[in-house]
């Protein structure tokens, strides 16, 4: 499950505006404010989420499963 705090670190972990966000995923720029303003799991249509969850994970970051710290983010290692 997508978090925003998730979404709000991956994107700085990459350096990404929240502008360039919307463009890559196809979203408005509102609602990645909206999604990012979100403390928990996004209540987001399941498109929106996926749509940035796919942007972001083209863009080096890897989502990591709550594995009892909670989810997080770390950069792919290629």
């Amino acid at each position: 499950m997508l978090t925003g705090p998730q979404v709000r670190a991956a994107r700085g972990l990459i350096g990404m505006k929240q502008t360039e966000l919307a463009e890559a995923s196809g979203v408005s720029t509102p609602t990645v404010k909206a999604v990012e303003a979100q403390k928990g799991t996004v209540s987001a249509h399941t498109r929106t989420a996926d749509a940035i969850q796919r942007a972001l994970e083209a863009a080096g970051v890897v989502f990591l499963p709550e594995n009892g710290n909670g989810p997080g983010v770390a950069l792919r290692k290629d």
